[in-house]
């Protein structure tokens, strides 16, 4: 009886935690990243926001989001949740200790029973009841621990939404695009001026009885044509404005950009790194390894059930029928005793429960796997956009080079009578979609880097002040 009575004690002391201890799943990893070399070991991501973006705008309304965004308030005091709910699990070790107070009176009439030869009575009495209680349950198989587990794992997973990451890089997108529509719409203001000068031209030259009367309807056609681009791209100037003043938890409004044409500044080449870091240090990533953490404890949890439940129960008071009695030392009680629960039959329930846990551990599983999986796909893809996307910019500035020059001597051929309208038309028209193809491949150009500094979880090295700061 005393070994048992000391194997009892050693499992309440020691404990014994079923279910399976979480361990990573095996990952792919590649060598490198596409165009990469694998001895690359810094990263873009080692870099802070504002070293990435450094235009003062930007990070002036990068700041002003990291501050009033809703869903980034909204993630923050999601986190507070979690915080809290890790103090919940955690109380779980401790035995609570509660109090109960409590006044009975009553009255009781008894008729005579000659049998018995007792008298009719009449009688009131007091009760009175105070006293303190406990109670502790013995996590012997785990139970509380891997609540805890979950619960820790949790609140670390919520963690990785605060930085504000994806909100970085969305005001820097939104940014960036907008820039890109403000030099568009100085573009088609440019063409509309150029247009409305062809066809004052060819208007006056058609008065004079030097032209036809087709020059000048041709002009005027490409001249309303530039003139509905400026409008829309007024129009789509408006809506992106409206997006960047939502993401800043503005009601929307217009954005001011100082000065609006200026370009963005980017930084150097830096290598993305090492493929296998990106596990460190990628919010989502994270986010779903605790996740899948959570899930094996749950598994944990699920199988405990399964076992009883053995606690400690104990009453420290006073119950007396005078309330004097309570100062006199005469009317205290006190209980301790131990209990064990378990069950026997549950109609599957047990069980049920416990393959759901299962299912869904491999459930998290797959989706991280699969989420590392599209990391390492948009961190390449990212690489590749930025690396083409400049050879490209490179060549459409030549492009737009050469069609201005034949711009320029398309007029002075054509005022030479060298040439006719169809050539000054074509040429002008060639050179207004190739100085917008310009303009939006610097765009896509800027966004890949906004892309791959979000794909590479940059930032990850500075604290939270510093993140929401904007300076070291």
């Amino acid at each position: 009886m005393t070994t048992w009575v000391c194997v009892l004690l050693g499992c309440i002391l020691t404990g014994c935690t079923v279910g399976p201890n979480y361990k990573r799943p095996a990952i792919s990893t590649p060598p490198a990243f596409q165009s990469r070399p694998a001895s690359e070991a810094e990263s873009l991501a080692d870099l802070a926001w504002w070293e990435v973006f450094p235009d003062p705008p930007l990070g002036g309304l990068i700041k002003e989001a990291l501050a009033n965004n809703n869903d980034l308030l909204t993630a923050i005091a999601r986190v507070e949740e979690a915080r809290d709910l890790v103090a919940v699990a955690r109380s779980q070790y401790y035995p609570s200790i509660g109090y109960d107070l409590g006044l009975q009176r009553d009255r009781g009439v008894y008729k005579s029973t000659p049998a018995l030869d007792l008298p009719s009575t009449e009688r009131t009495q007091n009760l009175f009841l105070a006293g303190l209680s406990t109670v502790w349950e013995a996590d012997v198989w785990g139970r509380i621990r891997r609540s805890n587990q979950v619960a820790r794992a949790e609140f670390v997973a919520t963690e990785q939404g605060r930085r504000g990451l994806t909100l970085v890089s969305a005001v820097a997108q939104a940014y960036f695009e907008l820039q890109e529509l403000d030099g568009r719409l100085s573009i088609a203001r440019n063409s509309t001026d150029s247009f409305g000068s062809t066809h004052a031209l060819f208007n006056r030259r058609y008065g004079a009885g030097i032209t036809s009367r087709l020059a000048v309807a041709r002009a005027e056609s490409a001249l309303a044509e530039a003139s509905g681009t400026v409008a829309d791209i007024e129009r789509q100037i408006a809506i992106k404005e409206h997006e960047i003043c939502v993401l800043l938890g503005r009601n929307p409004g217009a954005i001011r950009l100082d000065p609006p044409n200026a370009g963005a500044q980017v930084p150097p080449a830096i290598p993305a790194g090492l493929p296998s870091s990106l596990l460190e240090r990628r919010p989502d990533l994270l986010e779903a390894e605790q996740i899948l953490v959570a899930a094996s404890a749950n598994i944990g949890i699920a199988r405990a059930d399964f076992f009883p439940r053995i606690g400690l129960t104990a009453l420290f008071g006073r119950v007396s029928p005078e309330l004097s009695a309570f100062t006199s030392g005469t009317s205290a009680i006190w209980a301790l005793a131990a209990g064990a629960s378990g069950p026997i039959f549950t109609g599957g329930q047990l069980t049920g429960r416990y393959r759901a846990s299962v299912a869904a551990f491999e459930q998290a599983k797959f989706q991280y796997l699969q989420g590392t999986l599209k990391a390492f796909q948009e961190v390449s893809d990212a690489l590749v956009s930025e690396q083409k996307l400049t050879e490209l910019e490179e060549q459409q500035k030549r492009e737009v080079s050469a069609l201005n020059e034949s711009v320029a001597i398309a007029n002075k051929r054509y005022r030479g009578g060298l040439a006719s309208y169809y050539e000054v038309l074509e040429a002008q028209q060639l050179l207004f979609p190739a100085e917008i193809a310009l303009s939006q491949t610097r765009r896509d150009r800027l966004l890949a880097v906004v892309q791959l500094y979000k794909a590479l979880g940059g930032g990850w090295k500075l604290t939270d002040s510093q993140w929401t700061q904007g300076h070291p």
